[in-house]
């Protein structure tokens, strides 16, 4: 008998679970699944962002959602033909929820599940504009002193905030808040963005002047509308502001610059916030609903405490305060860190004549962007990528379905080729006497970013200025304190300093939320960022997902959203379509919500 094609197998295997769940058989599930299994939702079956693993767990989470959510109507996804090879079936389904639509992706493994992702899309009768449901625009017709769409908007600007209330209040304007701010409004949820700086993409034009996108332009387009296909690979920091700058124009976003948020106080008894912002001189009260921070995946810039510091006599910066070289031509700088930004500051300082020295204290991840750009990005994120049928959506779906617990055992190999192909590159840089390390189980750049979101550097050109001695390096030891004009090391060595640049990256979010509301309520909420794996950096225990990230967490109606544009894209669908639920009505029975065991 012939053997069963993959589309068979997947609609076979899509059908027996679809029955199971509507039929409310959650042992007839859970044995669809392998012992070693995954189960990955993005809010349709948890209200959350959740992974499960393991038999017990997904039963655990069917008994507590199953009757509340009411899945039905699994099936297929026609456009997208199942596959198989190397002992794997998969394809992408469709479903729906009696709340919302949904859509997966399915891996079997022996003819059982053996990874599941279920997201949602959109919530029935809140579906976003589009398609047939574009608006119209222009007001075809007549009629008595008629507003025109400049007239509505101005009204709505002028109105929000002051007359009529916001249910989401956003603090920080950048790609985060941005990608956020655009979800909600395509969903009519009243959102305003709280942004302390004088225009929109300012958080990238005030850093240093060499900055650019370490990541490709596939990876870092926003929601609904994505860079022109002339875009550079890699976009420099002014040019990524200007985008912003036009994106909350277009949008229609209700974008507050030159805005300060003082306080904000949550009310238990009437379910919303107190949010005291200063707006053109002016005090202002908001009373918001739900309040996002959106103030980057890094909270508040880490500076180490030395002596001497106050008695040293040159400059000193922490690197979000860096402003570029061009001030510290035929200067002694040093720079502490070896991380990213560190880089980019000693390469562009070197470049504007300074002497410039890194200290690096401990070892660093260092992949070549273009290395990175083939092997470890180019399957998904790449002008090979789009050939080949990889639209965005699903490149991001595709990463999406893939577990964390076991994402390193996919990142591995990967890193390991990138090794072999530059090995006389990590063999100058180790004889420049830079430490060098490959993550705590060899996975590389990304796990390291999910784990820590710091300890690595995408080399774009500095690593050729460590390793000629350009870039003068000194490694193995730390910072002792400062004199009147030196950093003296713990070994010893003194090195001479007319400025010194604090490259020690940043705490954890939880830290803007201990200024804004109280110490108690970050305390409450705990660490943000990181996936509990016990690496350095990243405490356990094992979480599953990024703690606290685009879901809800110990503090009712208080949200965090952050990351890298692709993260801002991505995971901003899945907070709005959250918001959205609450600011309708709509129940939202939320499974595992999320534990406290680190305070930063």
């Amino acid at each position: 008998m012939l053997e069963e094609s993959p589309g068979i197998r997947i609609d076979t295997a899509l059908a027996k679970l679809g029955k199971a769940l509507e039929q409310g058989d959650i042992d007839a599930a859970v044995n669809l699944f392998q012992a070693d299994c995954y189960w990955r939702d993005l809010v349709a079956f948890t209200w959350n962002i959740r992974t499960l693993e393991g038999q017990d767990q997904i039963r655990d989470m069917l008994s507590s959602q199953l009757a509340a959510i009411k899945p039905a109507r699994f099936r297929q996804d026609e456009k997208e033909p199942a596959s198989a090879s190397d002992g794997l079936t998969e394809s992408w389904f469709e479903f729906e929820t009696e709340v919302a639509r949904g859509y997966g992706h399915i891996r079997l493994k022996n003819g059982l599940i053996w990874t599941l992702l279920t997201t949602m899309t959109e919530l029935k009768g809140h579906e976003e504009p589009k398609g047939f449901r574009r608006p119209l625009g222009a007001e075809h017709g007549h009629g008595p002193d008629r507003k025109t769409w400049k007239e509505k908007r101005e009204s709505e600007t002028a109105e929000l905030g002051y007359e009529t209330q916001p249910y989401v209040v956003i603090i920080g304007g950048g790609q985060g808040g941005i990608a956020l701010g655009a979800r909600l409004r395509q969903l009519n949820v009243p959102t305003i963005i709280i942004e302390k700086n004088e225009r929109p993409g300012d958080s990238w034009r005030k850093r240093y002047k060499s900055l650019c996108l370490h990541d490709p332009v596939w990876y870092d387009h926003l929601p609904y509308i994505p860079f022109p296909k002339t875009w550079p690979v890699f976009a420099p920091k002014d040019k990524i502001g200007d985008w912003l700058e036009m994106y909350t124009k277009v949008m229609e976003l209700n974008y507050w610059t030159s805005t300060t948020c003082k306080s904000a106080q949550y009310d238990e008894a009437k379910k919303e916030w107190k949010v005291v912002v200063e707006r053109n001189g002016e005090e202002l009260v908001l009373r918001p609903k739900q309040l996002v921070l959106a103030t980057g995946m890094s909270g508040k810039p880490k500076v180490p405490k030395l002596k001497g510091q106050d008695i040293f006599r040159g400059e000193q910066q922490h690197s979000s305060q860096h402003p570029g070289p061009d001030a510290y031509r035929d200067k002694k700088v040093v720079v502490i860190g070896s991380n990213n930004s560190a880089h980019d500051i000693c390469a562009a300082l070197w470049e504007g004549g300074a002497d410039v020295t890194m200290v690096q204290r401990s070892s660093t991840h260092i992949v070549r962007s273009d290395t990175l750009m083939e092997i470890g990005l180019g399957d998904l994120y790449s002008e090979r990528a789009v050939a080949a049928g990889i639209t965005t959506r699903k490149a991001d779906l595709i990463f999406a379905s893939l577990p964390y617990r076991i994402m390193h055992e996919f990142q591995i190999p990967l890193y390991e080729k990138m090794r072999e192909r530059d090995a006389k590159f990590y063999a100058d840089l180790e004889k420049a006497g830079f430490m060098l390390d490959w993550g705590a189980d060899g996975s590389g750049l990304f796990m390291k970013y999910l784990r820590r979101g710091s300890g690595y550097y995408i080399d774009v050109g500095a690593c050729d200025l460590v390793i000629d001695g350009s870039i003068k390096l000194k490694s193995g030891s730390d910072v002792s304190h400062l004199t009147e004009e030196a950093v003296v090391l713990k070994d010893g060595t003194e090195l001479p300093a007319d400025l010194v640049v604090y490259a020690t990256g940043y705490g954890s979010m939880n830290g803007w939320a201990a200024d804004l509301i109280s110490k108690e309520v970050a305390d409450k909420v705990g660490k943000v960022w990181g996936l509990g794996s016990d690496t350095p950096k990243d405490p356990g225990p094992w979480e599953g997902e990024q703690r606290n990230m685009w879901k809800p967490t110990q503090q009712e109606a208080l949200w965090f959203n952050g990351g890298n544009l692709h993260q801002s894209r991505h995971y901003s669908q899945y907070l709005s379509l959250q918001l959205k639920a609450r600011a309708e009505g709509i129940s939202t029975p939320v499974y595992g919500l999320q534990e406290r065991h680190h305070f930063s």
